[in-house]
């Protein structure tokens, strides 16, 4: 996938110049699905109980007009620029450098969540602790960005075979899980009240960042009006299965201690395959978050250098953003926010809830940016667009409920306009 990525989902693009609907839709899945669905569902369980679900299912119709709206904004502007294309076409240049903003700093949180995420599948089976989690999830950032600073890219290729192995790994999570479900796990429903849902839907916004994949990709298709569509219906089919499926297996399952484990997917199988499921569970997502993290940095430190060629961004980063070069001016940038971001998380200063949350509000910051862009270009009063108005405003009470974490894209917002003013200002 291209720079303008928010699953931040992978971003490398594919190899061929011309997408089918199965290539297709293998990338846009793999797009939505990444290493947060990992321990998701144990984040949600802890802030709703069993009604995280309903979380889940609120999230899942959410992304009908959502995935809609983009694969149509895709099919009439295919272009690589995804959601910022859309946002300069609707609202105009200062509010695209914003959304561009907004991914770059979403960025160094979203590495360190899921370069955790793997971190702790592998020092749960090995029984390493909280600091043997760390060293390995600073391992997976310091390798992503030395493979990122040499120039070493995943293929494209490889990314769909990671996504393949995700949807894999999930689908027999919840396969062999189900023999174990017990209807009694689901009481109490609500234990937390109508406002732990909204809760949960923040954190989850994590696994459903990606849907303007589908934009990104336009290009690549030979005909975007015949086969995205397509490609949008396949891939929410996936999704459904998998994150519902998923959902429903990790509470009724694991009953109460589902929001007590930072790895469901490892406890769910080690129920129903014994000890022998850990290790291979940290191998899985050992590969899975490294793949994510190497492809989050390659994408994000090209948008550095892209914001900053456009003058959205100081000079200095556009350095190596010509194809075929590595912006490591970029690049730096990003390692070093991440590491500040990892340091403060080892100090105490944030736990990977908080991390996963600051992630998932800039992320539907965009995603509501790209709603509204929809709304000033696709037909008014179409049922397409009438389903946007409806999921930006699902959008938006979701952002409502990430409380003070909302100063971390209205900090990125201000720090994006004010150095436009600045700049416009000096010259």
């Amino acid at each position: 996938m291209t720079v303008q990525q928010t699953s931040l989902p992978p971003s490398a693009p594919p190899d061929v110049r011309r997408l089918g609907v199965g290539s297709g839709t293998a990338l846009c899945a793999g797009a939505v699905l990444g290493p947060g669905v990992l321990t998701l569902p144990s984040l949600a369980a802890a802030a709703a109980g069993p009604a995280s679900i309903l979380a889940w299912v609120v999230l899942l119709a959410l992304c009908v007009p959502v995935a809609a709206s983009f694969a149509a904004l895709g099919a009439r502007f295919p272009d690589g620029g995804g959601v910022a294309t859309y946002v300069h076409r609707a609202i105009g240049p200062r509010a695209a450098a914003v959304v561009g903003w907004w991914f770059y700093g979403a960025v160094p949180i979203g590495v360190v969540s899921a370069s955790w995420i793997g971190g702790k599948y592998v020092a749960d089976a090995a029984g390493w602790g909280g600091t043997g989690a760390a060293v390995v999830a600073g391992a997976v950032v310091v390798v992503a960005l030395a493979s990122n600073a040499v120039g070493l890219r995943l293929s494209g290729r490889v990314q769909l075979l990671l996504g393949g192995l995700l949807a894999v790994v999930l689908l027999g999570t919840v396969l062999a899980a189900a023999p174990q479900v017990s209807a009694a796990h689901f009481t109490p429903f609500m234990p937390g009240g109508w406002s732990s849902v909204g809760s949960a839907a923040v954190v989850l916004f994590f696994a459903f960042a990606g849907w303007e994949a589908a934009s990104h990709l336009s290009g690549e298709f030979a005909d975007p009006g015949r086969d995205l569509p397509r490609v949008t219906r396949r891939t929410l089919a996936v999704i459904t299965v998998l994150y519902l499926g998923l959902a429903v297996a990790t509470i009724g399952a694991l009953g109460p201690a589902a929001a007590g484990t930072e790895t469901p997917l490892t406890e769910l199988l080690a129920r129903s395959v014994g000890g022998a499921a850990r290790p291979v569970a940290a191998v899985a997502a050992l590969f899975l978050t490294f793949g994510a993290v190497n492809s989050y940095l390659a994408g994000a430190s090209r948008l550095g250098a892209a914001l900053a060629r456009d003058g959205a961004a100081p000079r200095a980063l556009a350095k190596g953003g010509a194809p075929g070069e590595v912006p490591r001016r970029s690049l730096a940038v990003l390692g070093g926010a991440a590491v500040l971001v990892g340091a403060a998380a080892g100090f105490g200063g944030a736990d990977l809830d908080l991390l996963m949350r600051s992630t998932a509000t800039c992320l539907a910051a965009v995603t509501l940016a790209g709603l509204a862009a929809a709304l000033v270009l696709l037909p008014r009063r179409t049922p397409l667009w009438c389903g946007g108005c409806a999921s930006a405003l699902l959008t938006a009470a979701v952002l409502a409920f990430s409380g003070w974490l909302l100063l971390i894209p209205a900090g990125l917002a201000c720090a994006a306009v004010g150095f436009l003013t600045l700049r416009r200002i000096s010259r």
